[in-house]
């Protein structure tokens, strides 16, 4: 896989995290999250996936949203 993964995290104001992927395919934007949960606390209180979370063609990008409680 050749290109540019991005990973967008949000603190809000009540603590709460956000976590978008782009650029991942299928399921492996959880493979880039999961050290990242683990150090937030590991709770995920709501894990929203887009519909290219089951396509894997290459040429397919990925977008993971993760609001991870505190």
């Amino acid at each position: 896989m050749g290109d540019i993964q991005e990973i967008d995290v949000i603190i809000k104001p009540d603590g709460t995290v956000e976590v978008k992927v782009r650029g991942a395919q299928g399921p492996t934007c959880l493979d880039l999250t999961k050290e990242m949960e683990r150090y937030l606390g590991g709770q995920v209180a709501h894990r929203e996936h887009t519909a290219d979370y089951s396509q894997v063609a290459e040429s397919v990008q990925e977008s993971d949203r993760l609001k991870l409680g505190e």
